[in-house]
């Protein structure tokens, strides 16, 4: 019998199981074989290499469907994609709003392509985006360059990078990727509402870090998602909705029952309050706003019971610079969290007691694999998929450090908190990169570009 190239070992999170004596096998990067108990040991004890441990948990690579790793010029794949690999994030996501040059044309598709295959750290399947129109027209060949799914806007950010789609190029888009098979999601704000709350706010000189808050109250993000999954009824195409940050939009997207509709929401949502806001300042002004601690209940119940399909960083790399300004609405909205992802939803979920341990890897991996087309390759610890694994350390404990986040940011909203369960060893296709004894370990270039299946 040939000996195992490598074996880790540890309590193992299958899609259905948890193998509290478990073993992955893996050859050429791939996973060959998930064993339990006798079978095990036995594979271990003849493997050319073993990792982990009786001790450890062995989670599938997390699959961060939400990274902007372009919003600011200055991060890169370089510095998402590093980020990620010590934050136990084996895929990423990245959405298209890139400054400068938003992704929405199969052109672009294929320049990213380019730049990811030279700069990425870990793997990385790419959204596509819609601009305002005409750019219906070149969704099938941003389809045909492999991107995994589409984001659009119900709320206008900026109108070139981060434009409103209007609800009839909406119902357009809809169509094509009906066809197609492919994801759309939306960002759900009501921008009426929103503005004239801001402009009300700074004519009255009530511009507190408090007042982002108020600015955008729980209607404004309800009234939207509202549309948005009206229109997507109507054509019959995959829905999804991004950064959900309360429990009546949670309502809103299960009532639409017999609908491919998913909703995902983010750490933020989850471990942090609009009580945080004067604390933190600039660096809470995130879009949809921190909510109430009795917000941030319903979302984990959510996630415990199955409603929310998956849990995202939405990572934004804004240097401090952008996260100084006095007046609240002046900074940049959004907060860097793609190395924080998987150890506060295991630590202040699993361990917390919040979500079982099976939650936690479907709404960390699996589910977002699936949602978008890429559990052909990723998500789960099952035979024939690469072998993208965490190995976790639970009786350590993880303390958020500015000075050891890898994003160009330098800076975390979390950071302070601590969370139970720490980061040992992370693989991307059986391929250490990142050890806590050795740090980062993969190079610009190791990633690999992971296209959408339909």
């Amino acid at each position: 019998m040939t000996a195992p190239h490598l074996v880790v070992r540890g309590t193992v999170v299958t899609p259905g199981k948890v193998l509290t004596d478990g073993a992955v096998v893996v050859e050429n990067g791939r996973i060959s074989e998930v064993l339990e108990g006798r079978a095990a040991v036995e594979a271990a004890s003849r493997a050319r290499i073993t990792q982990g441990g009786p001790d450890r948990l062995i989670l599938p690579g997390a699959v961060d469907a939400h990274v902007h790793a372009f919003s600011d010029p200055g991060e890169t794949f370089v510095g998402a994609t590093s980020a990620a690999a010590t934050g136990g994030v084996t895929t990423i996501i990245d959405m298209p709003y890139d400054a400068g040059a938003p992704v929405n044309t199969a052109d672009l598709v294929l320049a990213k392509r380019e730049r990811l295959a030279a700069e990425a750290v870990v793997d990385v399947a790419l959204h596509g985006t819609v601009r305002p129109r005409d750019g219906v027209r070149d969704i099938k060949g941003m389809v045909d360059a492999g991107v995994c799914g589409f984001k659009v806007s119900l709320f206008e950010t900026d109108p070139f990078r981060f434009p409103r789609i209007a609800s009839d190029e909406l119902l357009d888009a809809f169509a094509v990727l009906r066809e197609r098979g492919v994801r759309i999601g939306v960002h759900a704000e009501d921008g009426e509402i929103i503005g004239a709350l801001v402009k009300a706010a700074i004519a009255d000189g009530r511009t507190a870090p408090i007042d982002h808050v108020r600015s955008r109250p729980p209607v404004s993000e309800t009234a939207s998602v509202a549309l948005g999954l009206e229109l997507a009824a109507a054509a019959g195409v995959k829905f999804h909705i991004f950064h959900a940050s309360l429990p009546e939009t949670v309502g809103l997207v299960r009532g639409h029952q017999g609908q491919d509709f998913t909703l995902e929401t983010c750490p933020h949502y989850l471990v942090l309050t609009e009580d945080d806001m004067e604390r933190l300042g600039a660096k809470g002004k995130i879009n949809p706003p921190l909510r109430t601690a009795a917000h941030a209940a319903g979302m984990w119940q959510a996630l415990a019971d199955g409603r929310v399909e998956m849990v995202t960083s939405d990572h934004a790399p804004w240097p401090l610079t952008k996260k100084s300004a006095p007046v609240i609405f002046d900074n940049s909205s959004g907060a860097p969290g793609v190395q924080t992802l998987l150890p506060i939803v295991l630590g202040a979920g699993y361990f917390g007691g919040r979500i079982p341990l099976l939650t936690a890897a479907r709404v960390l991996a699996t589910n977002p694999a699936k949602a978008f087309g890429l559990d052909h390759r990723k998500g789960s610890i099952v035979s024939g998929l690469d072998a993208d694994l965490v190995i976790v350390d639970p009786a350590a404990r993880t303390v958020v450090d500015d000075t050891r986040m890898y994003s160009t940011a330098t800076w975390s909203p979390y950071s302070g908190m601590e969370f139970q369960g720490r980061i040992d060893e992370v693989l991307v296709r059986g391929t250490t990169v990142f050890s806590q004894a050795g740090g980062l370990l993969a190079r610009p270039g190791d990633g690999q570009f992971v296209s959408g299946v339909r």
